[in-house]
């Protein structure tokens, strides 16, 4: 792919040959593009694709993934951003054209770090598991040729004869009949995941793998195939951002995807260390809850607690001398020697504060890190409770937070179903009694700061001396009147996210 300066000059294919290039609304982007195009479409699709993959995120975390309502607020996006996304559409050259290059761009600028490369796998897994489930029945067999998956979908006298083995073998299939279903033979190696999870049947070094479960595995293939191609990517970019062309752009890229940025600054000094009891109750997320409980109780906690629950603690306003403080007082209070704190663990805060070792300026842990990374293990209480958590014990937990019965089942159910973000959103519903929070919650930092903005009546936090002790009266909080005007703000906060990146461009 090149790029001039000037406009592109579109080149004009016949109908046969324009298909051939994207025969499908979905690819799993195996070739990159190759014809030239002008700085300023770069640009535009840059800042198109990035939108379309924000308005995934936040539409991930407000609804269950698959539910009517996501597919067609999604469908609603890709189709306003003019993106490709259904098939037997006429004329969608240009849409897929569009997206396959967006998505090269898009890797030119998020192969740069582990935490980059992570959100835009997601993101991308997530768009095309919309699309292959809206792609009709009769095209998903030249899909997967096309994109080099070696599954072939069993003729109607193989389905008959392992009729039985594979119902017995894969629950997804209970209760439906299966001649209306497709089933796929495909490698034991690439069906690993329902393999362990005794979800498919077996034979001969084959799994029989139906439809309904064959997304999975279709994910699997792209995601490892993605990762790859971003490692790839990342070491012949230092080529790439010599170009004083696209440096700038891609490093703003790069920039615009996490929204908010949840670290101290703009909130320092705005907590006391006597309001942190109160505070934990009312408006921390249940796994800094659960690490704060846990630091009051055993006066200590592991390195990936203390790191989780620490950047948290900075990022909603305590300073690095309240820090210091409140790690000091409680550490000691386990018979720990001050001497000792001061030469094991005084270093690390200051490191978190950008203090010593590189000066990073380290920010707090977003959701999506805390789910998919350094899981706890025997005697950690970092993590996410809702997918970290025995279900019993997770219930438990519920209870003593005083969630109604019906809450800790709508809740539970979002867990099973691996909603993890959407089970934290609904338990934030549910202490501050509201039917919509009316935003997508993405950061624990997030939780607090939209919890305290409710419980002050909208208005910012003040500073006060709030004793532990203390019980503050929960004022009277107006119920939204329906998810619509989630959706408004949503689509609101992604236009002034992308503002910003957009007035560079247009400079």
């Amino acid at each position: 792919m090149q790029f001039s300066g000037g406009k592109r000059r579109k080149l004009k294919l016949a109908g046969d040959l324009r298909n051939s290039c994207y025969p499908h609304s979905l690819q799993f982007y195996l070739k990159p593009p190759s014809e030239n195009i002008s700085l300023m479409e770069f640009e535009t699709l840059a800042v198109d694709r990035l939108k379309l993959l924000k308005a995934v995120e936040n539409l991930g975390v407000s609804y269950v993934k698959g539910t009517e309502q996501y597919q067609t607020k999604l469908e609603a996006e890709i189709r306003k951003l003019k993106f490709s996304y259904r098939e037997n559409l006429e004329d969608e050259y240009e849409p897929r054209r569009r997206d396959h290059i967006s998505h090269f761009i898009l890797r030119l600028a998020y192969c740069q770090s582990e935490d980059l490369r992570r959100w835009f796998i997601q993101q991308e897994m997530d768009l095309l598991r919309f699309r292959f489930n809206i792609l009709p029945k009769d095209k998903i067999q030249n899909f997967l040729k096309d994109s080099h998956l070696h599954f072939e979908a069993i003729s109607d006298e193989e389905k008959t004869f392992r009729e039985r083995e594979i119902i017995a073998s894969s629950p997804s299939l209970s209760g439906t009949k299966l001649e209306l279903e497709s089933v796929y033979k495909i490698p034991f190696a690439d069906a690993l995941d329902l393999f362990r999870t005794r979800k498919v049947y077996l034979e001969d070094g084959f799994a029989y793998v139906p439809l309904r479960d064959i997304v999975a595995i279709i994910l699997n293939e792209f995601r490892a195939k993605l990762s790859k191609a971003l490692a790839l990517t990342a070491r012949s970019l230092p080529a790439v951002q010599s170009d004083e062309r696209l440096q700038p752009l891609l490093k703003h890229l790069s920039h615009s995807y996490t929204g908010q940025d949840y670290s101290a600054q703009g909130n320092t000094g705005k907590i006391s260390l006597d309001q942190i009891d109160s505070l934990s109750t009312k408006s921390f997320p249940p796994c800094m809850r659960q690490l704060h409980k846990a630091l009051r109780e055993n006066h200590h906690l592991r390195h990936g607690g203390r790191m989780q629950y620490g950047l948290f603690l900075k990022g909603i306003g305590l300073t690095l001398e309240q820090a210091l403080q409140f790690w000091k007082q409680e550490f000691i209070r386990g018979n720990m020697d001050a001497d000792k704190f001061d030469k094991c663990y005084s270093y690390n805060i200051r490191h978190s504060f950008g203090k010593e070792g590189k000066r990073t300026d380290y920010t707090p842990f977003s959701c999506l890190k805390i789910i998919v990374t350094n899981p706890p293990s025997q005697g950690d209480y970092h993590g996410c409770p809702f997918h970290h958590s025995d279900p019993e014990l997770l219930k438990q937990k519920l209870q003593s937070y005083k969630i109604s019965p019906g809450g800790i089942n709508q809740i539970l159910d979002l867990v099973k179903g691996t909603h993890y973000q959407v089970a934290c959103q609904k338990y934030f519903e549910m202490i501050h009694n509201v039917d919509d929070c009316g935003f997508s919650l993405s950061h624990p930092n997030q939780f607090f700061f939209e919890s305290q903005r409710i419980l002050n009546g909208g208005k910012e936090m003040k500073k006060e001396s709030i004793h532990p002790e203390t019980s503050q009266p929960k004022p009277s909080i107006q119920k939204n009147k329906d998810a619509s005007s989630a959706l408004a703000s949503l689509n609101s906060s992604l236009d002034i996210d992308m503002e910003g990146l957009e007035n560079y461009f247009s400079d």
